[in-house]
């Protein structure tokens, strides 16, 4: 089942395109969809990344994060409930609001309309940060969380939010420090086919198939050869 539920992600299929070397896809359809609505899908990759992170000779609890946002275009089943346009990115879809440790591995996610702006889905999303993990006390974010978030966030989480912003004279390319983890974050979702655009009516199940994307990418790093 659970190659069933990577092979449709890593492929960008239909469930109903199901190979025949796999369960039929109805079964493995309300396997993902039990797994999503009970919350064991959240429960396994957070166990993956405290290994992953012991493993790379860390704690299993981080104490810092970075904070931001990727645009993808929506699918046509997604209503116009959960859509909105980005007109700084020009994309009408959803936005994917990620927190990251600093090495990369999620933390939070949170789907939302394309409208729905940086500040907006931060002060929904720091709350539940400071509650699922009490040791994080720095986080870096874009210029897109300058603002009443940062003193707000101090004063009523004790979260030191530290604003990282492109130079106005940089041209190009431009690696910025700490917010390069999470965009490289970014570049390992969009390997999974599935998630190169939002196929999903609700905004719940695009937030459970970017668990299983990193829960993928997790169970390769546990199965790997320990370091020498």
């Amino acid at each position: 089942m659970l190659d069933a539920v990577f092979y449709v992600l890593d492929n960008g299929i239909k469930w109903r395109a199901m190979p025949v070397d796999f369960p039929a896809w109805g079964p493995v359809y309300a396997f993902f969809r039990r797994w999503r609505e009970a919350g064991l899908i959240a429960e396994l990759h957070d166990r993956l990344r405290g290994k992953v992170r012991e493993r790379a000779g860390r704690e299993a609890e981080p104490t810092a994060a970075i904070i931001d946002s990727q645009s993808v275009k929506a699918d046509a089943v997604v209503g116009a409930a959960s859509r909105g346009y980005d007109g700084g990115k020009k994309i009408n879809g959803r936005r994917r609001h990620l927190i990251c440790d600093t090495a990369g591995l999620l933390l939070m996610i949170n789907v939302t309309a394309g409208d729905v702006t940086d500040r907006q889905a931060a002060a929904d999303m720091l709350p539940a940060l400071r509650d699922r993990f009490p040791a994080i006390i720095r986080l870096w974010a874009g210029g897109g969380y300058t603002g009443t978030l940062i003193t707000w966030a101090l004063a009523a989480l004790h979260l030191a939010v530290t604003v990282i912003k492109r130079s106005d004279d940089a041209s190009g390319f431009v690696v910025l420090p700490r917010r390069w983890v999470v965009e490289r974050t970014f570049g390992w979702l969009m390997r999974s086919r599935q998630l190169a655009r939002d196929y999903e009516r609700r905004p719940h199940t695009s937030e459970a198939m970017t668990l299983w994307s990193m829960t993928m990418l997790m169970t390769r790093r546990v199965a790997a050869r320990a370091p020498a």
